[in-house]
C-alpha cells in the first residue's frame, strides 16, 4: 500500500505543533517560510484534509493533525533509536540480544550464562523473552527473537541448526511407589499411571511424542503441570509420576525425596535456533554454544537405555548472505 507521508512531513508537522507558528517553525527547521508553507499544503492534499486552522497568530491542530502529530511522535523517536542502535553496533560492538528456550526448565541453566556473557560483554544487553516460549521458531522468522532454543528439530532453509547438549530423560517416582524397587522401565510400564509433564500437548511434549506415542502407549491420566517444582513434590505425595530432564531433578533425586528410573526409549534429537546478528551477537552465539558444550560434557552421565533429548539453536542466515550462511557449531577442540 502506498504511503503520502515520509519523516520530513512528520518532523514538519511536529515542528509547527511544537511552535505554534509557520514562522518560527521555518527556522526551527532550516527552511523559507514559503517552502515550508507549500510542504504542509502538499501534506494536506496527499490527504485530502487540513491538518492546522488559523486562530488568529497561531496555528492550531485539527482533529487529523493531532493524529498525524501522535504518529510522528513515535515514528520519529523510533527511527532516532534505531538510528542510534546503529551507530553503536558500528562503533562499539554494542547492541541487544533476544532469547528464549521453548522449555521452560531452560530457564534453569540460561541465567548463569547470561550473567557471564554479560560481564564479558558489558556493552551488550541480554533480553529474555518468554512471551515467545509457544512459538518460539515463527518469533525467530518473524524478526521477533534472535535466538530461541528448542527441542525439536526444525528442517527450514531459512534457519540455521546447530547442537548444544543431550538431556537424559528419567521417570521419577515417589520412595513409596510399586516401581521404585526397579532401575529401568519400559514406557508401556507408565500406561496406568497418572503422568505428569510440562504440557500435554502431543505436538509440544517431548514425552508424548518421542517416548510414549512411538510405544503406542497412553496414560491412564494426564496432567499439566508447568513448573518443576511443583512436579517434584506431587511426586514425591504420591500423586502420580513424571517424566523430567534428569539435570532438572537431581537435588530432588539426591536429597532422597524422590527415586529416579531410566526408561527405554529411541534416541531422538532436539533443535534451538538463533538469527544472524551484528558482530558482538555472533561472538554471543559461539560463545554461547561452546560453554553449553563444554558444560554437557563435564557434566552429563548418559545410559544406552535412557533417551536423551538433544538441545540445538540456530541462526538465520543474514541480509549479506543469503545463499549461504556460517556455522557456529562449537570446535571439538
Amino acid at each position: 500500500m502506498a504511503v503520502d507521508l515520509d519523516l520530513r512531513h512528520l518532523r514538519l508537522v511536529q515542528a509547527i505543533a511544537a511552535c505554534g507558528s509557520v514562522t518560527r517553525a521555518a527556522e526551527r527547521l532550516n527552511l523559507t517560510q514559503s517552502a515550508l508553507s507549500h510542504q504542509l499544503r502538499d501534506i494536506e492534499d496527499r490527504l485530502t484534509t487540513p491538518l492546522f486552522t488559523r486562530l488568529g497568530k497561531k496555528m492550531v491542530l485539527t482533529p487529523a493533525g493531532e493524529r498525524v502529530l501522535s504518529a510522528a511522535a513515535r515514528v520519529l523517536h523510533e527511527v532516532q533509536r534505531a538510528e542510534d542502535d546503529v551507530r553503536q553496533l558500528a562503533q562499539h560492538g554494542a547492541g541487544t540480544i533476544r532469547v528464549c528456550a521453548q522449555c521452560s526448565t531452560g530457564y534453569y541453566w540460561l541465567p548463569p550464562l547470561l550473567t557471564r556473557f554479560e560481564h564479558e560483554h558489558p556493552r551488550v544487553t541480554v533480553r529474555i523473552l518468554p512471551e515467545a516460549t509457544t512459538r518460539p521458531v515463527e518469533a525467530v522468522l518473524e524478526g521477533m527473537l534472535d535466538v530461541a532454543i528448542v527441542i525439536d528439530d526444525v528442517h527450514d532453509p531459512r534457519l540455521r541448526v546447530d547442537p548444544l547438549f543431550k538431556d537424559e530423560q528419567v521417570v521419577i517416582v515417589s520412595p513409596s511407589h510399586r516401581l521404585a524397587s526397579r532401575s529401568w522401565l519400559d514406557p508401556k510400564d507408565l500406561a496406568q499411571e497418572h503422568l505428569m509433564l510440562y504440557t500435554t500437548d502431543p505436538d509440544d511434549s517431548f514425552a508424548l511424542k518421542n517416548i510414549l506415542a512411538p510405544a503406542g502407549v497412553t496414560p491412564a491420566r494426564l496432567s499439566s503441570v508447568r513448573l518443576t517444582e511443583a512436579i517434584v513434590e506431587m511426586v514425591r505425595a504420591g500423586l502420580g509420576v513424571g517424566l523430567l530432564a534428569r539435570w532438572s531433578v537431581e537435588p530432588a533425586i539426591r536429597a532422597g525425596r524422590i527415586r529416579a528410573l531410566q526408561c527405554a526409549a529411541c534416541r531422538y534429537p532436539a533443535a534451538g535456533h538463533s538469527c544472524n546478528g551484528p558482530p558482538a551477537q555472533r561472538r554471543w552465539w559461539r560463545w554461547a554454544a561452546q560453554t553449553c558444550w563444554r558444560a554437557s560434557h563435564a557434566r552429563r552421565r548418559w545410559s544406552r537405555a535412557a533417551p536423551p533429548k538433544t538441545w540445538r539453536w540456530t541462526r538465520t542466515s543474514g541480509a549479506r548472505s543469503r545463499s549461504r550462511s556460517r556455522s557456529i557449531a562449537p570446535s571439538s577442540t
